[in-house]
């Protein structure tokens, strides 16, 4: 598939505002959130909504983006559409009300609930989206769901360190860092297996079944009508396998390896910048994990239309 930078970037910075603000409801169901929780929560909220902006640049036309939620019944994509401006009110209702109660107030633990569930529920619905696709091999599998879930927590929860370095909060950032190592690794280790299940894939579908010719060698010579087509330019990458593999290791090093290593050092050395750090290259690390999920995804269309000998 031709990875959408829109998409890319959305899919992104939502999975990480979701991360922070599920680090901060987990931090207040604890008794331990920050003092500058409402700070942080708008943070989430801008995140949010610098997200939702995003995606409006994927639309052919944004002004007809609110039919999206008329097939909420059927359609994941409809049910998303609805659960990421839910959940974007949930967070600003939070942070407009953190001001007038104290820490011990029931009402920061009712919003730590419902922050909880909306999130996991936005996460289901964005992983859904590509999941329920069962003709795609490389999504349509729960480790797809799995992934959505790890990555946002484990980029939430670094993101959320630093959030709190920025604020001041230091003593939160440290109390942070076992939990950011941990889902870090988990989801390090998780997005491994969907790696190594998607290397052994064959494709169902072949030259033959594509183009109902039964013989058992076809060699496409031309194009023909489709160069240049809808189906030409929105189903395939256009990068190398050298290049999807260099993709492979690079967003593993930046996404996981290097914040590891940044992490396991800030929580000796208590420098604020490691967490700066952290979170830039792990933010460029899953910009390039995003572009990869959806490059990786061999659509059966491409049999019949993209290769040119």
């Amino acid at each position: 598939m031709k990875p959408a930078a829109s998409i890319v970037i959305f899919t992104t910075v939502s999975g990480t505002a979701q991360g922070v603000a599920v680090a901060l409801a987990a931090a207040t169901l604890a008794e331990s959130a920050p003092a500058a929780l409402r700070p942080m929560l708008w943070a989430v909220a801008a995140l949010l909504l610098a997200a939702l902006a995003a995606s409006f640049f994927h639309l052919g036309h944004p002004l007809r983006a609110w039919r999206a939620v008329l097939m909420w019944r059927t359609s994941w994509m409809s049910r998303e559409v609805i659960a990421l401006p839910a959940f974007l009110l949930i967070v600003a209702a939070w942070a407009w009300q953190a001001p007038d109660w104290p820490a011990a107030h029931p009402g920061h633990q009712v919003f730590a609930w419902l922050v909880i569930v909306g999130s996991l529920v936005l996460w289901y619905c964005t992983a859904m989206i590509y999941a329920s696709i069962r003709f795609i091999q490389e999504w349509a599998h729960p480790l797809t769901i799995v992934n959505y879930v790890t990555l946002g927590l484990a980029s939430g929860l670094v993101a959320c360190g630093a959030l709190a370095v920025a604020a001041g909060e230091r003593d939160f950032a440290q109390a942070l860092a076992p939990w950011a190592l941990a889902s870090t690794a988990i989801a390090w280790f998780t997005r491994w297996l969907s790696l190594r299940r998607n290397a052994s894939l064959k494709p169902r579908s072949t030259v033959q079944s594509a183009t109902g010719i039964p013989s058992a060698r076809i060699v496409q010579k031309s194009m023909g009508m489709t160069g240049g087509s809808f189906n030409t330019r929105e189903f395939f990458h256009g990068a190398s396998t050298a290049a999807l593999r260099s993709v492979r290791i690079v967003f593993q090093v930046f996404a996981f390896a290097i914040p590891l290593l940044l992490l396991a050092w800030a929580q000796h050395a208590e420098s604020g910048s490691l967490w700066l750090f952290a979170v830039l290259s792990q933010t460029a690390g899953l910009l390039a994990e995003r572009w990869l999920f959806f490059a990786q995804a061999r659509h059966p269309q491409n049999i019949y239309y993209q290769v040119v000998s």
